[in-house]
C-alpha cells in the first residue's frame, strides 16, 4: 500500500539510535516486500523480534484439492458449511478450503466469538471479505476494526489474530503474492487517480501502537517449503506486539464495500470496471447495488461470454441477483465457470430484466488466470444439478 503513514514513536532519521526513556534501545526491523526493491515500513521493538525459544510443526487443516475434471460450472452453497456438525470455531483455524490453485486459494469460515491464535501467514498476503459480522484484528502495527462490508487486507508476513466482537461470517482470499489495487487506478507514484472508483480516504489503517506483555507466545506460521503450503508452531520470548512505532507504506487496512463507487455506462459493462483489487494471476471485483444500463435496448445482464483465459468465481453476498435466477443460486452461494466452458445467465433471466435500472446485488469476484481446484470444503457442498441449469430453463 504505497502510502506513507506513521504511528506512534519513531526517530527522525532512519537506522539510527532510538531509545526508550531508561536508555534502551529500541530494535529496529524492516518489513519489505521483494527484498528491499518495493514498498516497506520500519518497526520499533522494544524486545528481539528474532529470538524464538521452539519450532514446532503445525498440522494444517485439510488443504486438499481436487481437480475439476470432467469440465462443468460448480454450485457451492457455502452457507450449508455452518450447519455441518463441528463446523467454525476461530478465524484461522476454523477456515475450510473452497477452491484453490498455486495462485491463490479461498476459504470459508463462521467464528464464533473466540479469539484466533496468533497467526502470520508467509506466504502471501491476505484479502478476507466479511460477509457479516464485528469485531478486530490485532497486529504487530496496531489494531483493526472490522464490520460487515469491509476487506481486511494483511500484508505478507504480518502477525496478528482476530477478535470477533459477534459470529462473524469470513471469506479468505489468500495469495500467493500481494495483493493491492489495480494499476490503473494509480499515477506513477502510487496516488489514487481521479477515475478510481475509490480512494486513499476510504482506507483504514491502525493508528496508534499495540503492545502487549507476554513471554513464551506462540505464533502460527504458514509458508512455503519445496514439499508445497506448511505451518510451523513458532514459540517467541517476549509477546510479537512490541513495537512502540512505525512508519512507511506497507500496513494492513480495511476498505468496506460502501465505500466503492460503481461504474455504469449506457449499455452492459464488463467485470474490469468492478474490479477492486489484483493479485499476481488473479482479481478481485466487487458487483454492488447500482443503476444498470440506460440505453433504451439495453439488456442489462450479462451477455454469454467465454472464459478463454481464465476461472470466474462469484460469491453472492447480497440481494437477488438477477441474472442467476431459476438456477438455484442464494445468498451465501458460490459460482465457479471455469476456462473452456462459455456461461451467462439463465435463459429466462435475460427478458425478465428488460427496462430494469436498478439491481439490488452484491457479490465478490475472484477471477484466476490458472484452473481452479476444489478444497474439501467445496465438495463437501456441491450442488450436483446446477451445471444443468441452463438447459432446463429454456423459456
Amino acid at each position: 500500500m504505497a502510502h506513507y503513514r506513521v504511528v506512534g514513536d519513531v526517530p527522525p532519521k532512519r537506522h539510527t539510535q532510538h531509545r526508550d526513556p531508561q536508555g534502551n534501545l529500541y530494535r529496529e526491523e524492516l518489513m519489505g516486500e521483494e527484498g528491499f526493491s518495493s514498498d516497506s515500513a520500519l518497526l520499533y521493538h522494544r524486545g528481539v523480534p528474532s529470538a524464538i525459544v521452539a519450532s514446532e510443526v503445525w498440522e494444517l487443516p485439510d488443504q486438499t484439492r481436487t481437480p475439476n475434471h470432467p469440465l462443468k460450472p460448480r454450485h457451492l452453497k457455502l452457507h450449508e458449511l455452518a450447519m455441518e456438525p463441528g463446523f467454525g470455531g476461530d478465524a484461522v483455524l476454523g477456515r475450510r478450503l473452497v477452491l484453490g490453485n498455486n495462485d491463490v486459494r479461498i476459504g470459508y469460515v463462521v467464528t464464533g466469538v473466540d479469539a484466533s491464535p496468533y497467526y502470520r501467514n508467509a506466504i502471501g498476503d491476505e484479502c478476507v471479505y466479511v460477509e457479516a459480522g464485528s469485531g478486530t484484528v490485532e497486529t504487530v502495527l496496531g489494531v483493526l476494526s472490522y464490520r460487515t462490508g469491509d476487506y481486511v487486507v494483511i500484508p505478507r508476513a504480518t502477525t496478528h489474530r482476530w477478535v470477533p466482537r459477534e459470529p462473524s461470517r469470513l471469506y479468505a482470499i489468500e495469495a500467493n503474492s500481494h495483493i493491492a489495487p489495480p494499476k490503473r487506478y494509480l499515477s506513477r507514484y502510487g496516488q489514487f487517480l481521479e477515475h478510481a472508483p475509490y480512494c486513499e480516504r476510504d482506507l483504514y489503517g491502525p493508528t496508534e501502537p499495540f503492545l502487549v506483555e507476554g513471554e513464551n507466545v506462540e505464533v502460527l506460521v504458514k509458508h512455503r517449503t519445496s514439499a508445497g503450503v506448511v505451518g510451523t508452531r513458532m514459540t517467541y520470548a517476549t509477546h510479537p506486539f512490541d513495537v512502540v512505532g512505525w512508519d512507511g507504506c506497507l500496513w494492513p487496512y480495511t476498505f468496506n464495500v460502501e465505500d466503492y463507487m460503481p461504474i455504469t455506462g449506457k449499455v452492459h459493462q464488463p467485470p474490469p470496471v468492478h474490479q477492486v483489487f489484483e493479485g499476481h494471476n488473479f482479481v478481485v471485483c466487487n458487483f454492488l447495488p447500482r443503476k444498470v444500463d440506460y440505453h433504451p435496448l439495453a439488456i442489462p445482464v450479462p451477455y454469454y461470454h467465454s472464459n478463454v483465459d481464465s476461472d470466474e468465481v462469484m460469491f453472492y453476498v447480497g440481494g437477488d441477483y438477477e441474472a442467476r435466477k431459476g438456477s438455484g443460486i442464494g445468498l451465501g452461494s458460490i459460482s465457479l465457470h471455469p476456462g473452456g466452458y462459455a456461461h451467462g445467465p439463465q435463459p429466462s433471466a435475460i427478458e425478465a430484466s428488460l427496462g430494469a435500472d436498478y439491481f439490488e446485488e452484491s457479490a465478490v469476484m475472484v477471477d484466476t488466470f490458472a484452473p481452479l481446484d476444489l478444497g474439501e470444503g467445496g465438495l463437501a457442498v456441491e450442488d450436483p444439478a446446477y451445471a444443468w441449469s441452463w438447459a432446463s430453463d429454456q423459456s
